[in-house]
């Protein structure tokens, strides 16, 4: 894995240890309230942190893609790109973005992998059902009112991951328990 020299206040060099942390799951699963939650605590560590919202990343980096498939693809790979470029100068990076098929998840590992920096996949867990009561965003809603279609997870498919290196149960636990479950995962691997 790849470090960054850091320097301090004091002038001392410290290496940091980057990593992509990307955290996958249905429209309203939690994915953004879990990152920045733990963004808050790597900050207050005085850790370089970044989160790419997914809803963000949509409206800056890659406006003018629709929702096809090869479009999802495009969106995907981007973003690992963004995220592996970040995180090979020692930020923590994390990814909230819904990237609902599996190859194109697997496409941003082994470009992580290849490059030899760190990267994580977590599942964010939260059945259709709570994800459709939470709406955070309307979308559930739009979609049964006939207004869109190609909701991830109702009419267009999500693949959830069959090996992630973490799956939280964001309806069973609390932000913070979800956070800390990351944090130490995080610790664990060695990548804080």
């Amino acid at each position: 894995m790849r470090a960054a020299r850091m320097t301090g206040t004091t002038g001392e060099t410290a290496m940091s240890v980057g990593a992509t942390v990307w955290l996958t799951g249905l429209p309203s699963a939690g994915k953004t309230t879990i990152a920045r939650a733990l963004a808050s605590r790597l900050r207050d560590e005085g850790r370089r942190v970044e989160v790419l919202d997914g809803d963000e990343i949509r409206e800056f980096l890659s406006a003018g893609l629709g929702f096809s498939r090869e479009d999802r693809d495009t969106n995907v790979r981007r973003i690992g790109f963004v995220a592996r470029l970040l995180a090979s100068h020692g930020v923590t990076v994390l990814v909230p973005v819904i990237a609902p098929y599996a190859d194109s998840r697997e496409a941003v590992r082994e470009h992580h992998r290849a490059e030899g920096t760190g990267y994580l996949e977590v599942h964010v867990a939260t059945p259709v059902e709570v994800c459709s009561a939470r709406d955070v965003k309307g979308l559930y809603a739009r979609q049964a009112a006939g207004e869109i279609s190609g909701l991830t997870g109702v009419d267009d498919p999500y693949e959830a991951p069959a090996a992630p290196d973490l799956r939280i149960a964001a309806h069973e636990q609390t932000v913070e328990e979800s956070a800390k479950a990351l944090y130490a995962l995080l610790n664990e691997k060695g990548l804080i």
